[in-house]
């Protein structure tokens, strides 16, 4: 199994932890065989205080992290006060493991220089701050995760949850994702480039909303989704509509309308035997070329080699 160290410091956030496990230990495979290990460590065994009125007790150490396959470092209400720990114990890890933070998580990672170059999110109310301790991070502090390499960030305690489904549909495919994510009753995909802070709800089918063009549009990804034919949908000026669009989802309509396209994609090369080409009509791209060039941009690889690795037989 894949084994995912939790790695815990006091002031847990008891929210994160509990994500965490519950997440990654509903993976199962078709026949019910867990396809995660989740453990916890900590620096030192024993009591660890969480964000609450309650302790958890934790019995593995940091030794647990030599044959971790991906680590996953919670916040810690201590973060904002700088008490971070070891940075050395990262020092530990296999060559090649996954190394993910949620919320200020980010801190301990930057502290280890992990994230000196790449991309990383923390969340928005501790951006400045971040920024000022950790300038050689490129830090976004407008999305909800990023993955730059073997390190993952997240922006805070929902978004930790969109992180860990990211992971188990990357290491498992979306039909063991979206089954974690039925059985905790969240969305199961919400891009990490969709913004933090949304100013209007996820919306309610509403007059004043875009709810009502968004079904539209998902039951009718294989036509032309044109801005003015979305917006029509919804009675109101395209200017309103892209406006009100963007306040309710997080990102443009264009840009939205990918997203559901590349989840309907991956959904039918990992379900059906269709040809590239009509996963592509399908789905909306018009030509395997444009589907193609939209998933290597999203994850890294072909719809062919997406297929090989994801396909579900039987």
């Amino acid at each position: 199994m894949h084994k995912v160290v939790v790695f815990v410091r006091d002031g847990l956030l008891a929210m994160e932890f509990g994500s965490v496990h519950r997440l990654f230990g509903q993976a199962r495979a078709d026949d019910g065989t867990p396809l995660y290990d989740v453990v916890t460590c900590t620096i030192t065994p024993g009591p660890v205080r969480t964000d609450s009125d309650v302790f958890i007790h934790v019995e593995r150490g940091v030794d647990t992290l030599d044959d971790a396959d991906t680590v996953v470092v919670p916040a810690s209400d201590l973060d904002y006060d700088g008490s971070l720990p070891d940075a050395g114990i990262f020092d530990r890890l296999p060559a090649g493991a996954r190394i993910a933070s949620i919320c200020t998580g980010s801190f301990v990672l930057a502290a280890a220089g992990l994230l000196d170059g790449r991309r990383a999110t923390t969340h928005w109310k501790s951006a400045d701050r971040f920024r000022a301790l950790y300038p050689a991070v490129h830090l976004e502090p407008n999305v909800l995760y990023t993955h730059d390499g073997n390190i993952l960030t997240a922006a805070g305690e929902a978004s930790g949850i969109d992180l860990c489904l990211y992971m188990i549909r990357s290491d498992f495919g979306a039909m063991v994702a979206n089954r974690v994510a039925r059985g905790t009753v969240v969305p199961p995909h919400r891009s990490g480039g969709q913004a933090q802070y949304i100013d209007t709800p996820v919306p309610r089918s509403t007059s004043s909303s875009t709810a009502h063009a968004q079904e539209w549009a998902i039951a009718n990804l294989r036509e032309t989704l044109s801005i003015d034919a979305l917006a029509a949908r919804q009675s109101m000026s395209v200017r309103t509509f892209t406006r009100r669009f963007t306040a309710e989802v997080g990102m443009s309509p264009a840009k939205w309308i990918v997203q559901q396209r590349l989840h309907r994609a991956r959904e039918l090369l990992e379900n059906t035997d269709h040809t590239i080409d009509r996963v592509a009509e399908e789905a909306g791209f018009g030509t395997a070329t444009s589907m193609r060039q939209q998933l290597m941009a999203d994850i890294g690889v072909s719809p062919s080699a997406y297929r090989s690795t994801f396909r579900v037989v039987g």
